[in-house]
């Protein structure tokens, strides 16, 4: 039964968990290695100023990705922030304004910055974004001198760091276009120096980067994402690194509770469509989410949700705010119950892999399209 204090439908975070999680990534990183932890996508759906307050302290850095999210940080922190996704030349004021060190793609906002920064009275810090044969954002090698040269002449920003991105280290023990994209990053750092920027941050690695590249390659800082909330960014790296006894706690419970449970027929169509029709009497329980709150419309019929510690099957189409589940063989079931969409209850869990490999798609969508308007509740 719901607790007087607790809504209806809500996301559950583990700060023992979060912890727990960071403190693996640390072992594996030289201690001189700063830490940015990504909360950009609402902290990848776990809720961003949530997990910004109860990893205070355990960063040098928190990553955001636009203007919006930064305004949203700022009422949490005033630890640095990164800022890697686009910014107009409209909103350059506002993000110097709130403290951001910013990607520099190529010169469209250079002048920009260097007015925001006249106006602010301040220097600009900026992150020159490196296309090493990642063919997305960034700079090419071959445009970066012309770009070091333009930036010169703009007094009021200061480059404080050059990153790029890895493109295949995930699904892949094959290592080697990883391998072409450093050498495609160091030529960069090289024009970096030639042109007299010396000792800036580099960073080149998220989570697949920190477990399959930082040991024989380390950076100054590195870019914790997926990881931090206790999922694997594949397969494969989950198998080698759980072999080495590194295990993973998920932060997320996601937790709504049965609004009303009854017998149908033999016969009877469940939801719209008709999709689903009771092949004999069969107990069901309606769970009051749907696909406006993030639980993809895809389960339908496949699905599952623990309730009582059992595993209980979807029947029928997810809806915007409701579904159906079949808890036929669910002993005592009654309205107001627990039920679990992901995560543990008792010994019986729903993972974030199991939801994507049904919706043909990874972890990280699964966890970021959860709703925000979902209260997040902590559990200390």
């Amino acid at each position: 039964m719901i607790s007087m204090s607790l809504p209806l439908s809500y996301i559950e975070l583990s700060k023992n968990n979060l912890i727990h999680n960071v403190k693996i990534f640390r072992s594996l990183l030289k201690p001189k290695v700063k830490l940015s932890v990504v909360v950009k996508g609402n902290a990848y759906g776990h809720g961003q100023n949530e997990i910004v307050k109860l990893l205070a302290g355990q960063a040098a850095y928190f990553q955001v990705d636009d203007l919006d999210e930064l305004i949203r940080l700022r009422k949490a922190t005033k630890q640095p922030v990164l800022m890697l996704g686009y910014v107009t030349k409209q909103q350059c004021l506002e993000v110097v304004k709130h403290n951001a060190e910013l990607a520099i793609f190529d010169a469209t906002l250079l002048a920009a910055l260097q007015e925001a920064g006249q106006r602010l009275n301040k220097m600009v810090r900026v992150h020159i974004s490196i296309d090493a044969l990642l063919g997305r954002e960034g700079t090419l090698i071959e445009k970066l001198p012309a770009l070091l040269t333009t930036i010169k002449k703009h007094s009021q920003l200061k480059v404080v760091g050059v990153y790029s991105h890895f493109a295949n280290i995930e699904d892949t023990t094959n290592l080697s276009h990883a391998r072409k994209q450093l050498h495609f990053y160091q030529r960069a750092v090289q024009l970096l120096e030639q042109h007299g920027y010396k000792n800036v941050l580099q960073h080149v690695s998220a989570t697949s980067g920190i477990l399959t590249c930082e040991q024989q390659h380390a950076h100054a800082l590195v870019r914790l994402g997926v990881g931090v909330y206790g999922l694997w960014p594949s397969l494969a790296l989950q198998k080698q690194y759980e072999h080495k006894q590194y295990t993973l706690k998920p932060v997320l419970r996601w937790v709504t509770h049965v609004a009303q449970v009854k017998l149908l027929p033999k016969g009877y169509p469940i939801g719209y469509g008709l999709t689903y029709i009771t092949k004999k009497s069969t107990k069901i329980a309606l769970i009051p989410q749907g696909y406006s709150d993030g639980y993809d419309r895809g389960l339908s019929n496949c699905g599952e949700v623990l309730i009582r510690g059992q595993v209980c099957k979807v029947l029928g189409r997810i809806s915007m705010n409701m579904f159906t589940v079949d808890v036929t063989n669910v002993r005592n079931i009654k309205v107001e119950d627990e039920v679990v969409l992901l995560g543990k209850q008792g010994k019986a869990e729903i993972t974030a892999e199991a939801m994507a490999k049904k919706l043909h798609t990874i972890n990280y969508e699964i966890i970021s399209r959860i709703s925000p308007l979902l209260p997040r509740i902590v559990r200390k």
